[in-house]
């Protein structure tokens, strides 16, 4: 893969992977756009070595404390703490999806990155997210977040498998649905995000060294999607502080729109 086109993917990875328009849409759907070879679900995962970067140093005040807080519950079998309370919350919400992911791999590798499919997730879940966030009743915050809650966006996590349909996207929708505010469902969403993306990456990097190695290429993607990632969690949360979601919502069936075009008119 020429450098150029590795970098551009990391780019497109990195901003996309925390705003809920689906980097694994975006990912999918440039190489067909601008003619180039699909890389293949398991460089799109590699790329999200740089995400998970991102991710822990952008947070990483809150994992030192989730950490120790960890720790703090297996020594003492008691969770008494906030800390301690979300810890148990993230490995509820994280449970789906690991399941999902291990039931329908072969799917997300093969039938679920049908372009048409990917369009149509598009379009669908922008509605989605567009009406959780326009009628959503409450503004419950982050610290009231109960397993129920936790669990209900842990499945809404696993419709991700899909491309199109975005797991930031997914989780945020099904928060605003629950009644949470903006701020405190972005904030959960990127913290569960992190072990699914760091199971991923721990199983699929492997694939991607043991087909091309550490390429240049690799590499660039890679610092592309991280600096591109800790861009766009900083800018989201600040974003959605005072905005709503509907840009994005408008984005996504904008963009499903037109690639439904596009392979309309390739027939």
């Amino acid at each position: 893969m020429p450098i150029y086109q590795a970098f551009i993917l990391g780019i497109i990875q990195g901003l996309t992977e925390f705003l809920p328009v689906s980097s694994s849409a975006h990912l999918s759907l440039a190489p067909l756009l601008f003619g180039w070879t699909d890389p293949g679900l398991a460089f799109d995962v590699a790329l999200h070595t740089g995400t998970l970067i991102a991710l822990l140093w952008y947070f990483r005040q809150d994992w030192a404390a989730l950490v120790k807080s960890a720790l703090r519950i297996m020594r003492t079998r008691r969770v008494s703490t906030d800390d301690e309370r979300r810890v148990v919350l993230l490995v509820i919400a994280t449970i789906p999806a690991a399941i999902g992911g291990l039931v329908l791999e072969d799917y997300a590798e093969t039938v679920f990155r049908a372009p048409w499919l990917t369009a149509a997730m598009l379009i669908v879940m922008g509605v989605l997210l567009w009406a959780a966030d326009r009628f959503a009743s409450r503004e419950r915050t982050i610290e009231a977040i109960r397993p129920r809650d936790a669990l209900l966006i842990g499945l809404a996590q696993v419709l991700a498998l899909v491309p199109g349909v975005s797991r930031s996207g997914s989780t945020m929708t099904a928060g605003r649905a629950l009644g949470f505010d903006r701020p405190s469902v972005a904030r959960f969403s990127f913290l569960m995000s992190m072990p699914i993306t760091a199971a991923a990456v721990i199983l699929k990097t492997p694939d991607v060294l043991r087909a091309q190695g550490v390429s240049s290429a690799l590499l660039v993607g890679v610092l592309a999607a991280a600096l591109s990632s800790w861009l766009a969690i900083a800018v989201l949360l600040r974003y959605v502080a005072r905005h709503s979601f509907g840009v994005f919502a408008a984005y996504r069936i904008a963009l499903g729109i037109f690639t439904l075009g596009v392979l309309y008119a390739r027939g």
